[in-house]
């Protein structure tokens, strides 16, 4: 949705389907594969169809982040509940 002028900061905000469609994925994947960026800032629904998105998804980067067995090439990604 948005890029930084420095090309170092890539912004992607879901109104919805972020974490049952799994978008956000989508989102760290063509993140990573652009060239020269540094971080992925994902910004999410908290509640979509009776669900905590939010929440879901933060479990999941935090399980991914603890155990390891993925090294993504992004110093950082920030997740912003609306």
């Amino acid at each position: 949705d948005a890029l930084s002028k420095d090309g170092k900061i890539v912004i992607e905000v879901e109104a919805g389907r972020a974490y049952r469609n799994n978008q956000f994925l989508k989102d760290i994947f063509q993140a990573c594969m652009m060239p020269n960026v540094d971080y992925l800032v994902i910004a999410v629904r908290n509640e979509y169809k009776k669900g905590d998105d939010f929440k879901s998804i933060f479990q999941f980067l935090e399980t991914l982040y603890i155990s390891g067995r993925l090294h993504l090439p992004l110093k950082g990604v920030v997740l912003i509940g609306y």
